[in-house]
């Protein structure tokens, strides 16, 4: 996971973190936002970098009708973390709890997939539809990263992570015009949609 370069600013495009790796003898393979952010690309929740906590988690409740209340604050929201070549999704609150020894973290939310359920507060029939990006896991090696092609609800994205990638856990990671991808392959290099992106998860050679 990625956030500022040694500068100590925000990478802001997968473009710039790709010339910084590329400085030093590395390749950027794959990147995904990863996760919500502030104005200023600080991330909103728990974010560990290299063993580092740089962003403390965020436990706050908002309290409102669901349409008041930020993605990030729709409980349960949840943590997605890498340790020792596994990895994992919790709910924020069990992720507190149990501690799991973390290399890399980032918090965001709703949570999509809690234990093989899907969040209680989706709604089948949802009007509310958006290009979105989560990750899924499916095994402690099996990890899932979605775009979505076009618009959708919550129940329907939290549904093929569910029943099309069997993710018995899945974390919403943002929306709207935030969600972006690099993947050479599929010829992507997204330009972030609110002047930069903050947290960013990559596969690095």
């Amino acid at each position: 996971m990625f956030w500022r370069s040694d500068s100590g600013n925000p990478y802001r495009t997968f473009a710039a973190l790709a010339t910084d790796l590329e400085a030093k003898g590395k390749s950027l393979r794959f990147a995904m936002n990863g996760g919500m952010y502030q104005d200023d690309l600080r991330p909103v929740g728990l974010y560990v970098e290299n063993g580092r906590v740089l962003i403390p988690a965020n436990t706050a409740t908002l309290t409102g009708t669901p349409s008041q209340i930020p993605n990030f604050y729709k409980k349960p929201n949840g943590v997605f973390y890498v340790r020792d070549g596994e990895a994992g999704i919790l709910e924020t609150g069990k992720f507190l709890a149990q501690k799991p020894k973390a290399n890399f973290a980032t918090q965001s939310g709703p949570m999509l997939v809690i234990d093989g359920a899907i969040h209680p507060a989706f709604i089948l029939n949802s009007t509310d539809r958006k290009p979105r990006n989560g990750v899924g896991v499916s095994s402690p090696t099996d990890v899932h990263f979605v775009i979505t092609k076009g618009w959708v609800s919550f129940y329907e994205f939290a549904r093929f992570f569910r029943d099309g990638l069997r993710c018995n856990s899945a974390l919403f990671l943002d929306g709207g015009e935030a969600p972006g991808l690099y993947a050479p392959e599929l010829g992507r290099n997204d330009a972030p949609g609110h002047g930069g992106y903050g947290p960013i998860i990559a596969v690095v050679e």
